[in-house]
């Protein structure tokens, strides 16, 4: 037999099994044992192998034949492994049924979102009202901000806007920045702030929070007090726009309603579409 081919033959092989040990990971482990260790009986004699092929050239040949025929027998045990194994049933495994997802979002219906504490962008008689759920630094929240803005210019009296913070546990800035945006709300400019740290989510940080209130003509010691000594009263307005979340299905940020209803809508003439039906139907 040829060694080169023979060692060649043999990587293929446990290359093959390696795979399957890995694919195979979640069925039965005392199955998954013993062809792990008949994976390591092949490196062994594949080891000897080439020991003998490197030291006793012209020694090999009975050797190597009982050896292969060892090695075939193996091979035979270990397909039988895999048919047993293709046999079980899968067991149960949280992480592919988390992935596997919640189920589909409900569109149709409606959740109560009560105001509250959040500031409302337009006229607050308007019969149709936005609601985001946001993370400041959500670079989604960014993308998707400037298509609301269009609809308030375009629907002045129509539609009004309001902001509930999901500060995601991964962006340390997301709630200061809601704090940031609550402080400057204390000299009425909130919803310029709320644009300005939107615009600029990806460099968020307290001096960005000074620089912003600067570029807004906001009393830069009056912001700071109210964003340091106030954080208490901020915090308590981001905890219960949190609290909202999960009894309004909000599954990240951002996610919009419509008069309580859930869109998907991120563009201009998307929500626009929307919009129009629900002014239809009033009329």
């Amino acid at each position: 037999m040829d060694k080169k081919i023979f060692t060649l033959a043999l990587v293929a092989i446990i290359g093959i099994l390696l795979g399957v040990g890995v694919v195979k990971k979640q069925t039965r482990e005392p199955i998954l044992r013993e062809i792990l260790q008949k994976q390591q009986i092949l490196l062994q004699s594949q080891m000897r192998i080439e020991n003998k092929v490197s030291g006793e050239e012209g020694a090999i040949g009975m050797g190597d034949s009982r050896i292969a025929q060892k090695l075939q027998g193996l091979e035979n045990r270990i397909a039988a492994l895999e048919t047993q194994l293709k046999g079980l049933p899968q067991a149960p495994n949280k992480a592919r049924d988390a992935y596997e997802g919640p189920p589909p979002e409900d569109l149709s219906k409606v959740y109560d979102i009560p105001i509250d504490h959040s500031p409302v962008r337009g006229d607050k008689d308007a019969p149709v009202t936005i609601v985001e759920f946001v993370d400041f630094q959500c670079p989604f929240c960014a993308r998707f901000h400037p298509p609301i803005k269009e609809v308030l210019k375009a629907y002045p009296k129509e539609v009004n806007y309001v902001l509930k913070n999901f500060p995601l546990p991964f962006h340390d800035h997301a709630r200061p920045a809601a704090s940031a945006a609550f402080a400057a709300g204390e000299q009425g400019k909130y919803w310029e702030m709320a644009d300005a740290l939107l615009e600029n989510g990806n460099s968020l940080s307290e001096e960005t929070f000074q620089k912003l209130a600067g570029d807004l003509g906001l009393d830069l010691a009056k912001f700071m007090d109210d964003y340091v000594n106030q954080n208490e009263k901020w915090e308590e307005y981001i905890n219960k726009d949190l609290t909202l979340v999960p009894q309004v299905d909000a599954r990240g940020t951002p996610t919009f309603y419509i008069n309580g209803r859930k869109t998907n809508a991120r563009d201009f003439n998307g929500l626009k579409k929307e919009i129009d039906q629900i002014l239809n139907e009033k009329n």
